[in-house]
Order: structure tokens, then C-alpha cells, then sequence
């Protein structure tokens, strides 16, 4: 069946012709997905985005051929993915922040001083690539076991371990480099 065809007949709501379209057009999604950025995240958003491109077959005016379309699509939903995730993140890293915090200080300039680093280290957190800073939530702010992270983030205990470390010394240098820099700021 060729593409035309195919798509007239998907239009009508003929999900046998739309599988062609969905087997025509898979890879360059998915090559689309993983080059924006999606990551592991690659094939729930090139099936996010060919339900919605079925959804909206009937907006489709065929300006563009239906592959930059779903290209378009593609593109989309990586975009939202990545905000969804910079959501999350954020969230959870104050979440983890603030339940870290634990018994306020009597001193106000204590407090004060306790909640300036408390910021400096979720800033410097989020700062770090994903996969360094997922590791670091889960197993210190979450208190996740090494067991459990590679559980939730879907790695094996090894990838786990040699995450954690690398994503630590990379912690460490940033946080001793914002040091020297507000030392050298404060005179």
C-alpha cells in the first residue's frame, strides 16, 4: 500500500493502513527522538506521539509530507518530555531539600547560614547532568540503598555505584569551586 493510500484509509479510521504508516515512519521517529534529547524515554515518546498523530489525522492538511508531520509531533512530545522531567526534578530536589533540613537551629544566623548552603547544594545539584543528578537524589536525598536506585532508575547496582562516585567528586569540585569563588567575591 503506498503512503497516499495509506493515509487517505487511516484517515477514515482504518487502523490496518495506519499500522503501514506507523511501520513506514518508526525508525525516523525514534531516530528523531533519541537525537532531541529523549534519551531511555525514546520509544514511550514516539508511541505518545504516534497516538496523537492518529488523534489529529483529521487536522492533517498534508501542506508537509505526513512524515514531517509526525516529525513535528515527535519533536513536540521530546520537548515536553523535557520540561516534564526539569518539573520533576526540580521538585523533588526541593521535596528532598526540605525534608533534609530536619531540626531547625536556635541561632537565627545559623538558620540562616544552614539555608544558604542548603540552597548552594541543591543549586550545585541541579546543575549536574541527569544521569549524575538522578543517582545523587535517590541514593542522599531519597536515601535510597544502592539496591533500590538501580531499581528506580532502572540500572544495574555496578552503573549505580561508579554513578555515584563519579557524580560525588563532580559535587565536591563544584562545591569547592563556588567556595573559592565567594571567598574571592567577599573581599
Amino acid at each position: 500500500m503506498d503512503e497516499a493510500t495509506a493515509l487517505a484509509r487511516a484517515r477514515r479510521g482504518d487502523l490496518d493502513a495506519y499500522e503501514v504508516l506507523v511501520a513506514r515512519h518508526t525508525v525516523a521517529a525514534h531516530r528523531t527522538a533519541v537525537l532531541l534529547g529523549a534519551g531511555d524515554d525514546a520509544d514511550d515518546v514516539v508511541q505518545e506521539s504516534f497516538v496523537k498523530a492518529f488523534d489529529r489525522l483529521g487536522r492533517f492538511r498534508g501542506d508537509a509530507g505526513f512524515r514531517t508531520w509526525l516529525l513535528a509531533i515527535v519533536g513536540n512530545e521530546t520537548r515536553n518530555l523535557h520540561r516534564s522531567r526539569r518539573r520533576r526534578d526540580g521538585l523533588a530536589l526541593r521535596a528532598a531539600a526540605a525534608d533534609a533540613r530536619g531540626p531547625e537551629p536556635a541561632d537565627p544566623v545559623e538558620e540562616a547560614v544552614a539555608a544558604d548552603r542548603r540552597q548552594r547544594l541543591v543549586e550545585v545539584i541541579e546543575s549536574l547532568d541527569s544521569r549524575d543528578r538522578d543517582v545523587v537524589v535517590c541514593r542522599y536525598l531519597l536515601d535510597l540503598s544502592e539496591a533500590e536506585t538501580a531499581a528506580a532508575l532502572d540500572l544495574p547496582k555496578g552503573t549505580v555505584k561508579s554513578r555515584t562516585a563519579r557524580a560525588l567528586m563532580k559535587l565536591r569540585g563544584l562545591l569547592r569551586e563556588g567556595e573559592v569563588h565567594g571567598a574571592g567575591s567577599a573581599g
